[in-house]
């Protein structure tokens, strides 16, 4: 399989391809075409990582163009880190189009739908087996554009419209960043490929404050894909999408890619003097983590609370890699897919039955939806860290090699999964337990696409529960594949701290308070919300308006770019337009007083010829 591994990216696209051309009137109205395209992508991902286990490997290499003389080789890379991203995103992403099938039925766009999954897909594929900065920037771009198409689906509903929008330009920002990155390593090291930027580096072709912003820039691009601060805007706006789509985004696909840019770029960021590169990476990370978990407190809508959360285990992800911890930085992005798509779906199904996003309307679903529950339960349990569930194994990890690194970072890590505890219980009493709140059926209809179901709680269909199970073993037992992880996805020369007992005691101790907090003023009611919300009303506000981090950007980057727009129109329709119909006035005036010389009349030019030959013998003689 690994010669061939360029062939894994070309089974979406060729599904694409047939979804879009065909459309209704393929088998199962396209779906079936976009499942047996990314399932068999899937299956050549497990074999390539098989492959690659066994010690394999490959750089399939190929001519390009010729620039200056030099040639530009461009192709693709199987090492153990681009075959487990291959892998995953195979596996995660097929279950995801299967559950698209009970979930989107009825939409009148169905096979669009798939078309674009597909597409989705080959661009997150072809990026991570880039060997090179020019294909993984293309499809970095590809996957940008999926991400609008897709989060737009529903493009007859403006509130998806704008998200779409705004994911589109917010990410545009960090991808400049990431394009001035690239383009500075190249014109030091005169290659595109990472082997040979890295020997450039190595050779001293660059270096210094220099290679570290070059770091930084390209940095800038994983900030954007990963919604980093700032530039985390994006990301829960993006729940307008398909819950499906919200799944692929925020587990296999998109915001995955920034962390996989900067595992692959590694050597980039470690020969940074000082790790300084490194350190922004880390505190960026470890920032986003606490600053993304505290706004999912105080969101209502099931979406909303988990893509915080994404916000926030994408800054773990971050935080691992700063601190030198690589493959637990990898770990967790590759565990956080399994549970992060199953909450997602987990979402995907309440809504389905419910036909409402928020969760006060919810309540008493664990009786009515026992599957999606307790499939939900062992999501939730994953992503706030505690044992034996995967996210334990792999969270802690990152969290005592900050320790190890920095304290300030450890205590911003423990903060953070302190709040990930609480807003997920939170979410899970709010929506699983007590008696059921929502309205009347026709009350709820049309939350998101009218096909839901009418708002009486039931389980729903196979075709989407299945794909839950099959998540929730994963949730539940990769954990327990974190040493031959550790072994196989290494960085050289980068080694993990020693486990301590009582540093994982206490991120236990950590995740059992958040759970119990938010049980006491969820649940049990000890301590109600309200009255919580009456005491605490500045810092509530502040966490309701998003720190005002939207509100700033509206006034600088749309008042007052509107602002910049109104000057720029005067300059152009009074100075520019200006000097252009002055030019003409002159013209005009110049051609009125030209018209009195210029008569047709031979006799008055034999005039004025005459005149002037006086007038130079004049000037003659006068001299």
């Amino acid at each position: 399989m690994t010669p061939y591994a360029w062939l894994i990216p070309l089974l979406p696209l060729l599904a694409f391809v047939l979804v879009i051309w065909r459309g209704d009137r393929l088998p199962g109205r396209g779906a079936t075409i976009s499942i047996a395209g990314i399932a068999l992508a899937g299956l050549c991902g497990l074999a390539l990582l098989g492959e690659t286990a066994a010690g394999r490997r490959a750089d399939l290499t190929y001519q390009w163009v010729v620039l200056g003389g030099r040639p530009l080789t461009v192709g693709f890379v199987v090492d153990p880190l681009s075959a487990v991203m291959t892998a995953m995103v195979g596996v995660v992403a097929s279950l995801i189009t299967i559950y698209s099938v009970g979930y989107m039925e009825g939409d009148p766009r169905f096979s669009r739908f798939f078309a674009y999954l597909s597409l989705f897909q080959f661009s997150m594929l072809f990026l991570v087996l880039a060997d090179n900065f020019l294909f993984i920037y293309a499809g970095w771009e590809l996957v940008g554009l999926c991400s609008y198409l897709l989060i737009g689906f529903w493009f007859e509903r403006p509130a998806a419209a704008r998200a779409a929008l705004k994911a589109f330009v917010t990410t545009r920002v960090g991808d400049f960043s990431m394009m001035i990155g690239i383009l500075i390593l190249f014109l030091h090291t005169g290659t595109l490929s990472f082997t040979g930027v890295f020997h450039g580096i190595a050779a001293g072709r660059i270096g210094g404050p220099l290679l570290t912003l070059a770091a930084v820039l390209v940095f800038g691009g994983a900030v954007g894909k990963s919604a980093q601060i700032p530039l985390h805007v994006w990301l829960p706006d993006a729940m307008e999408g398909p819950t499906p789509v919200s799944a692929l985004i925020h587990a296999a696909t998109m915001v995955a890619a920034g962390v996989y840019l900067v595992a692959r770029t590694y050597p980039l960021f470690l020969q940074s003097p000082g790790h300084q590169a490194l350190t922004v990476v880390a505190y960026i990370g470890g920032i986003t983590a606490l600053f993304a978990a505290t706004m999912g407190v105080v969101e209502n809508d099931i979406k909303r609370v988990l893509a915080y959360s994404t916000v926030s285990q994408l800054g773990y992800m971050f935080l691992g890699l700063g601190v030198l911890s690589y493959s637990a930085g990898m770990f967790h992005l590759i565990t956080h897919a399994f549970f992060k798509a199953l909450l997602f779906l987990g979402a995907g199904s309440v809504i389905h039955a419910v036909a409402t996003n928020n969760m006060k309307e919810m309540g008493g679903l664990a009786r009515a939806m026992p599957v999606t529950f307790w499939t939900f339960l062992v999501a939730t349990l994953a992503l706030t860290g505690i044992p034996p569930f995967s996210g334990f194994f792999s969270k802690d990890a990152i969290l005592l090699a900050a320790y190890a690194h920095d304290k300030t970072l450890w205590l911003l890590g423990a903060a953070g999964a302190f709040v990930t505890a609480f807003y997920m219980g939170r979410l899970t009493w709010y929506t699983f337990a007590g008696s059921y709140r929502g309205g009347s059926p026709a009350a709820s209809q049309g939350a998101h696409g009218g096909a839901h179901g009418g708002g009486h709680p039931h389980e729903s269909p196979r075709v989407m529960t299945v794909p839950l199970v099959i998540l929730a073993a994963g949730a539940a037992g990769l954990g327990f594949l974190e040493s031959p992880f550790d072994r196989y996805v290494r960085f050289p020369g980068v080694e993990a701290p020693a486990s301590s007992a009582p540093l994982l005691v206490v991120s236990v101790l950590v995740a059992l308070a958040g759970w119990a907090a938010a049980g006491a003023i969820y649940y049990w009611r000890i301590l109600p919300s309200a009255v919580l919300r009456r005491y605490l009303r500045a810092p509530y506000t502040l966490l309701v308006h998003k720190y005002y981090v939207d509100d700033l950007y509206g006034w600088v980057f749309l008042r007052a770019g509107g602002l910049v727009v109104l000057l720029a129109g005067a300059f152009d329709r009074y100075v520019v337009d200006g000097i252009v119909n002055a030019v003409g006035w002159l013209t005009g005036r110049l051609g009125w007083a030209l018209r009195f010389l210029q008569t047709g009349r031979e006799e008055n030019y034999l005039l004025l010829i005459f005149l002037g030959l006086v007038v130079i013998v004049v000037v003659r003689l006068v001299r």
